[in-house]
C-alpha cells in the first residue's frame, strides 16, 4: 500500500499489491490558500475485472432507455438522456457521496476541454479526455485498466482546442474519433487497435468533436471544421474493417439537392462549412438518421456566398443505410451570425394539438426550439417566415425562421452596454440588438451571441412530462466583417469577420420547455453561462453540472437546487446513471473548459450513496463567474530571467489562446476582446496571469517568463 499526495490537477495515484487491491489517497492542493485534509479511499483486494464484451446491439437495445448500462452516447439512440432509474429520487439523493475519483493524467492542459459522456457496459467505464486518450475503468474501484493514447496531430482541430465528446461501443469494440479526423476501433477487452483509418484528411480543415454513433452494423459520425474553410460531411463505415458504407455532403455539390442555393460559377460551396457538432439521432422504425449542422463559410461573411446555402444551419434527414437525402429544415437562412445548431436533435412521441405525433426537436444557437415532425420534417409547432433587416453587402436573407412560443434566451438587448469599451470603436446600439441584426465593418452588438442561445453540451428528455431540459446561455456579442477577406485555405481560419465579448456580465440560464406547446414550464438564471449538458431520472432528478466545479441535482419539475458536490475542476459535460448491484451510480468527467473558463482536471467521480467522500469546500475549483479559473498550482519562476521568445510566445498563443481572442489577435470564436488596440506587454501580464471576467488565470499554468513571451508576440507582431 501507498499514501500519495497530488495536486488538484495531477493523477489520484494507484498502489496494487499482487492480488490486485489498490489504495488511492488524495491530498487536494487549492492553489496555494488552504489543503483538504488526505482522502483516502480503500478498495478491497480483488483480481483484475474481466472486461465483458459489448454484443452487435439491434435497434430494440439502441432505442431502451438505459438502466443497468449506458451503451451509447445519448442514452438511445434517441438522444433522449433520460433514466427510469427511481433507487435516487428527491428525498434520498442528499445522500450522495463520492465513492471514488480516478485521475487520467492527461487532459487538463490549457487547450484541453473535458466534454464527454461516459459509457457503460457490465462493470467497465469507457471515456476519452481531451487530449483524446480513452481509457476503461473499473466500476467498483475506478482502476484504470488500459489506456489509449490518441495523438492526435498538433496541427489539426485549431482554433477550437483539443476535446472529444464521447466514444461509441458494439461488436467487442470501442470506437472512437479523434482531432485529426482519424476514426480509431479498440479491442473492448485490450484497447488494442483493431483498425484506423484517416476517416477525412486534417489537412482538408476536418476534426471528429462528436462520439461516433454505433448502429446496424456501421459506426456514424460527422465532422467540425466550419471555420476552417472545409466542405462539411457526415459518414457511416463498417464497425468490422473501416471500409465507407455511405457519404452524405452537408454542402451539396453540382447536381446533388440544394447545391442552387449557392451562387452559380463560383467556388463557394466548395469551402462552404456546416460542420456537424454532435451524435446523429436514429429512427429504427423510419430508417432515419437525424443531424444538425453549423455555419456556412466564411462564418460572417455573406457577400461571397448570395443565396440560402444549404444545407448549412439545417436539420438534415438521410437514409441510415445508404445515406441519401431524405428532408432539410433550414433554421437560419445565409447566416452571417454563427447561428449554428450544435446541440444533440432529440426524438421524441408527444401529444400535439391532441394527437400522438412522432416528433424531434433541436435547440439552436437562435435560442429558440425547432420541434419538427421526424417522418416528414413540417413543423409540428408553427414556425414562421418573417421579414428581417437587410444588408445588401452581406447578401441578406429576405425573411428568416420564427418559431411559435417561447425563446429560451433574450434575442435583444434591453438596456445598452456601457460606451466604446464595451462595443469596440465606437459601435452603436442598432436595432435594439435583435436577433437577425446585418453588420458590415463598423462592430453592431445584439443578442444572442457566439455562445447561443444553446450551445453543444446536450438537453435531456423526460419522457413523462413531454419537458426538453436546455442549457444555455445570454451573453452580448459585437460582430463586424472583415476588411479584407483572405482567399480561403484548407485547415486555416475562414471567419470573414471579427466577433468581440461584451465587456458585461454574462448569464447562464436552465430551462424547461414543454414540447407539445414550445413554451416554458420553468427557467432560471446563472451567474456564469450554462455550459454542461444534463440528464433527467424518473426519480424526480434533472443533473448538471457548473463551471465552478460543482456537480448538482435539481428537482426536475422546478429546477429547486437539492444536492451538490464540489469536484475539483469545472464540470462541463454531462453525467452518466445506471444501476450496479442495487445501487443507483452516478459518473462525471471534472475536466473544465477552453469556453467555460473553468478549471482543468483529469479527474472520474463515482457518486454513490454508499460512498464516503465528502464534497471538497466550496470554490475548490476556481472559475466560472467572474473568471480567475486555472490549472493547478502555479510553475515556479526560472531560476534567472531569460530573453524574451517571440517565437515560443506564438506558440503558447496557438495553445492557449487562439481559441477566444483569433489567429490575428482581432476576435476569436469564444468572443475575446480584441488584443491588438495597442494593450502593453505589462497590461496583458498582469490579466493573463489573475484572470479576468471568463478568461482563466493564466498564471497557474505557465510561468511569467511563459506570459511574457506571449504578450511580447502580442505587441510585436499581431499588434503591428
Amino acid at each position: 500500500m501507498c499514501n500519495r499526495s497530488v495536486t488538484l490537477t495531477s493523477v489520484s495515484r494507484e498502489c496494487r499489491d499482487q492480488k490486485g487491491g489498490f489504495v488511492t489517497a488524495l491530498r487536494i492542493v487549492i492553489g496555494a490558500a488552504f489543503v483538504v485534509p488526505a482522502l483516502i479511499v480503500h478498495a478491497q483486494q480483488r483480481e483484475p475485472r474481466r472486461i465483458a464484451t459489448a454484443p452487435a446491439f439491434d435497434a430494440r437495445a439502441l432505442t431502451a432507455h438505459p438502466t443497468k448500462d449506458w451503451i451509447t452516447n445519448g442514452g438511445n439512440v434517441f438522444n433522449q438522456r433520460y433514466s427510469p432509474l427511481i433507487l435516487l429520487d428527491r428525498d434520498n439523493v442528499k445522500d450522495l457521496k463520492a465513492l471514488w475519483r480516478t485521475g487520467m493524467g492527461t487532459g487538463a492542459a490549457p487547450n484541453n476541454s473535458g466534454q464527454a459522456q461516459i459509457l457503460h457496459h457490465e462493470g467497465t467505464l469507457f471515456v476519452i479526455n481531451g487530449a483524446n486518450d480513452v481509457f476503461a475503468l473499473d466500476v467498483d474501484t475506478g482502476a484504470i485498466l488500459w489506456t489509449y493514447r490518441g495523438k492526435p496531430d498538433p496541427r489539426a482541430g485549431v482554433p477550437m482546442g483539443r476535446s472529444s465528446r464521447g466514444v461509441a461501443m458494439g461488436e467487442g469494440k470501442i470506437f472512437v474519433g479523434l482531432n485529426d479526423a482519424r476514426l480509431v476501433a479498440l479491442d473492448q477487452r485490450t484497447g488494442e487497435v483493431v483498425w484506423s483509418i484517416e476517416a477525412e484528411p486534417w489537412q482538408g480543415g476536418f476534426s471528429i468533436t462528436s462520439a461516433p454513433l454505433y448502429y446496424d452494423g456501421m459506426v456514424i459520425t460527422g465532422f467540425s471544421g466550419g471555420e476552417m474553410a472545409s466542405r462539411g460531411k457526415v459518414k457511416a463505415f463498417s464497425a468490422r474493417d473501416g471500409k465507407v458504407a455511405w457519404t452524405f455532403n452537408t454542402i451539396p455539390g453540382p447536381g446533388e439537392v440544394g447545391h442552387d442555393s449557392w451562387p452559380a460559377d463560383s467556388t463557394a460551396w466548395q469551402f462552404g462549412g456546416a460542420p456537424v457538432w454532435q451524435t446523429p439521432a436514429v429512427d429504427p422504425a423510419l430508417g432515419l438518421v437525424y443531424f444538425s449542422t453549423g455555419n456556412p463559410g466564411p462564418d460572417l461573411h455573406g457577400g461571397v456566398r448570395p443565396g440560402d446555402n444549404l444545407f448549412s444551419v439545417s436539420i438534415v434527414a438521410v437514409d441510415a443505410h445508404t445515406g441519401k437525402y431524405r428532408w432539410h429544415f433550414q433554421q437560419v437562412h445565409h447566416d452571417i451570425w454563427d447561428y449554428d445548431s450544435p446541440n444533440p436533435v432529440v426524438l421524441f412521441d408527444a401529444p400535439v394539438n391532441g394527437r400522438m405525433r412522432h416528433g424531434l426537436v433541436q435547440v439552436s444557437k437562435t435560442g429558440w426550439a425547432y420541434i419538427l415532425d421526424r417522418e416528414t420534417g413540417k413543423p409540428l409547432i408553427g414556425i414562421e417566415e418573417r421579414a428581417v433587416p437587410q444588408e445588401p453587402r452581406q447578401a441578406t436573407a429576405a425573411t428568416q425562421p420564427y418559431p411559435v412560443g417561447d425563446a429560451i434566451v433574450p434575442q435583444s438587448i434591453d438596456i445598452p452596454p456601457e460606451g466604446s469599451s464595451v462595443l469596440p470603436n465606437g459601435a452603436a446600439l442598432v436595432n435594439d440588438g435583435k436577433i437577425f441584426t446585418p453588420f458590415w465593418t463598423d462592430p453592431i452588438a445584439m443578442k444572442p451571441g457566439t455562445m447561443g442561445g444553446a450551445n453543444w453540451p446536450p438537453s435531456s428528455y423526460d419522457p413523462d412530462t413531454h419537458l426538453l431540459y436546455v442549457c444555455a446561455s445570454d451573453r452580448i456579442n459585437s460582430f463586424s466583417v472583415q476588411d479584407q477577406l483572405p482567399n480561403p485555405s484548407a485547415n486555416q481560419v475562414y471567419m470573414g469577420g471579427r466577433f468581440t465579448q461584451a465587456d458585461a456580465d454574462d448569464r447562464g440560464i436552465l430551462a424547461a420547455l414543454d414540447l407539445t406547446t414550445n413554451k416554458l414550464a420553468w427557467r432560471q438564471q446563472w451567474r456564469e453561462i450554462c455550459y454542461s449538458g444534463s440528464v433527467v431520472t424518473a426519480g424526480g432528478l434533472l443533473f448538471v453540472g457548473r463551471n465552478d466545479g460543482r456537480l448538482t441535482a435539481l428537482d426536475k419539475s422546478n429546477g429547486k437546487s437539492l444536492w451538490e458536490f464540489q469536484t475539483d475542476a469545472g464540470v462541463n459535460t454531462t453525467v452518466t446513471t445506471f444501476e450496479w448491484n442495487g445501487d443507483q451510480r452516478v459518473v462525471v468527467h471534472a475536466g473544465g473548459g477552453v469556453f467555460a473558463g473553468a478549471t482543468r482536471g483529469d479527474g472520474i467521480w463515482m457518486f454513490s450513496r454508499n460512498g464516503t467522500m465528502k464534497s471538497l469546500p466550496v470554490a475548490a475549483a476556481p472559475g466560472g463567474a467572474g473568471g480567475g479559473g486555472g490549472f493547478g498550482p502555479r510553475p515556479a519562476a526560472p531560476a534567472q530571467p531569460r530573453a524574451i521568445d517571440v517565437e515560443h510566445g506564438k506558440r503558447l498563443y496557438a495553445e492557449a489562446c487562439v481559441a477566444c481572442h483569433g489567429e490575428q489577435g482581432d476576435g476569436g470564436h469564444g468572443g475575446g476582446p480584441t488584443l491588438v488596440g495597442g494593450l502593453p506587454v505589462e497590461t496583458i501580464l498582469a490579466v493573463s496571469q489573475a484572470g479576468r471576467n471568463n478568461m482563466p488565470a493564466f498564471g497557474r499554468a505557465y510561468s511569467e517568463a511563459d506570459l511574457r513571451d506571449v504578450a511580447a508576440y502580442v505587441v510585436e507582431v499581431l499588434a503591428k
